[in-house]
Parts: C-alpha cells; sequence; structure tokens
C-alpha cells in the first residue's frame, strides 16, 4: 500500500530556533527530518507512522564545521561532502569519510543535544540505547559532534564489506585507530557497525592488543576475541556466521597494519 502526500503536515522553518519552539509546544508530535533515508522508505511502503513532519534540511546552526586548538566542532546537518572537503578533517579524522557511525566511537565524540529548554552533552558511546532507539528526548535534537584533535601519528583503519562497491548497507564495517611506539602498541581502538543492535566498541580486544608487539600471532589472537563481544543476526543481507568471520578477518587486518608501521619505526 502507497502512501497517500495528504495524510502528512511537512513544515519547513527558516531556522532551528523555530524547530525548537515547534517540538517544544508539541513534544512527540514532529518527527525532524532531514536526508529522510529511513523515513522514505517507510513513507514509500505506506508504513510511516509520524504523520508531522519538520525539515531541519540546511539549517545554518545546523551546517557549520568550527575548528579550535582542542577540538573540532560538527554540525549535525552537515553533508557527507562538507566532512570530505574539510581539510581538517581529511588529516586528522580520515575515518569520518569512511566509516561515519564506528569512527564516531574510536573518536570518543560528544554529542550536544538542543531544546528550546537548553542543551546536555552526551558522550556518543551512550547515545544508541538499543535497536533504532537513542538517547534523545521528544523535543531533543543533535546540534554538534565535538571530537578532540589528539590523534595524529596514529594508524587509521576503515574497511566495510557490502553487497556492491558502491553505497550500499553495509554487512560489516570496521573503524579503528591504533598507535606504535618502540615497537609496541600503545593505544588501540576498534569499533563495529552492523554486528550488533548499535555500533560496539572492541573493549576486550583493544585490552589485548595494549602492550604488545603488533604481528601475525596478535592478528590471531585477536580475531579470537571477535565473536565474544558481537551479537551478529541471520537477515536478508547476511547471516551470523559470515559476519562474525568477516568482523574477525578485518580485526586481524588492523593488527596487520600496525605490524606495517611498527616496522618503519
Amino acid at each position: 500500500m502507497r502512501a497517500d502526500p495528504g495524510h502528512y503536515e511537512l513544515v519547513s522553518p527558516r531556522n532551528l530556533q523555530l524547530v525548537l519552539a515547534l517540538m517544544d509546544r508539541e513534544p512527540s508530535r514532529w518527527t525532524p527530518i532531514a536526508g529522510g533515508t529511513d523515513l522514505m522508505v517507510l513513507y514509500a511502503a505506506g508504513k510511516l507512522p509520524a504523520r508531522k513532519l519538520v525539515s531541519i534540511w540546511n539549517l545554518p546552526e545546523l551546517r557549520r564545521i568550527e575548528v579550535s586548538r582542542e577540538e573540532l566542532r560538527i554540525g549535525a546537518g552537515c553533508t557527507y561532502t562538507d566532512l570530505r572537503d574539510n581539510k581538517i578533517i581529511a588529516s586528522e579524522f580520515p575515518l569520518l569519510a569512511s566509516a561515519a557511525l564506528p569512527a564516531l566511537l574510536v573518536y570518543e565524540a560528544i554529542l550536544t543535544l538542543v531544546a528550546a529548554r537548553g542543551e546536555r552533552e552526551v558522550p556518543y558511546g551512550r547515545f544508541h540505547q538499543a535497536y533504532k532507539t537513542h538517547a534523545l528526548r521528544p523535543d531533543e535534537l543533535i546540534r554538534t559532534i565535538r571530537l578532540p584533535r589528539r590523534f595524529s601519528g596514529y594508524v587509521c583503519f576503515a574497511r566495510k564489506v557490502g553487497a556492491r562497491r558502491a553505497q550500499a548497507i553495509a554487512k560489516v564495517c570496521v573503524a579503528a585507530l591504533g598507535k606504535v611506539e618502540h615497537g609496541r602498541i600503545i593505544d588501540a581502538r576498534i569499533a563495529l557497525g552492523s554486528v550488533a543492535p548499535v555500533p560496539l566498541r572492541l573493549r576486550e580486544t583493544e585490552h589485548a592488543l595494549i602492550g604488545k608487539n603488533p604481528g601475525r600471532e596478535l592478528a590471531g589472537l585477536a580475531a579470537d576475541t571477535v565473536a565474544r563481544q558481537i551479537q551478529p543476526i541471520d537477515d536478508i543481507r547476511s547471516t551470523l556466521r559470515y559476519r562474525t568471520a568477516v568482523a574477525a578477518n578485518l580485526v586481524a587486518q588492523f593488527v596487520e597494519a600496525l605490524s606495517s608501521q611498527a616496522g618503519r619505526e
């Protein structure tokens, strides 16, 4: 059954303040829409429950990228092209151009949430609470993503496994950062997407790597820890067994990339 446009109301306020005032007056009644990736799929199938939509697309307050000595602040309305064209992001946060959601975990992003009544901050690692469930209150939007500028000298590793070599939903994706000094791993951060209800940090694997010499043996050890930390499902895109095997292989590849850095010291 296709949706009837007449059953929906879409408004497009000219600034963020007006959007927040609208959501404050009628919390839970208005659903924000920007790109509309998920919403338009439901709409086309006649299954979109939200009847009141408020556009936040291209609001100037959400399209800013600000840089200070300590951190980078990215407006929540910035596009993928905005990120790829920014020189600071390209040089210091390259994972954002290849593995956006898991990358926010390894960069330890802080989200600034805004409502008419004020702002609050939530670590990105606590934002996703369950499948399609998050920490946003009914009258809140994400305003800014804050990233600390302290990852120079790290090895950056990102891989996405999908059905085709193009823009497609991932079966498994990984974003990882690691730093090697004097032949030993002094920091490791690994996050996976599409293998659990929410993006996931592999804390056990990270701890297993710290202080070790990267190499094939350590890569195998790291791969062995993966299955204990992820919760893949069988669905139309892939199977539990496949996702687990791919995730383990990608983590092993990351450790081998760290070994390459150690060899260049």
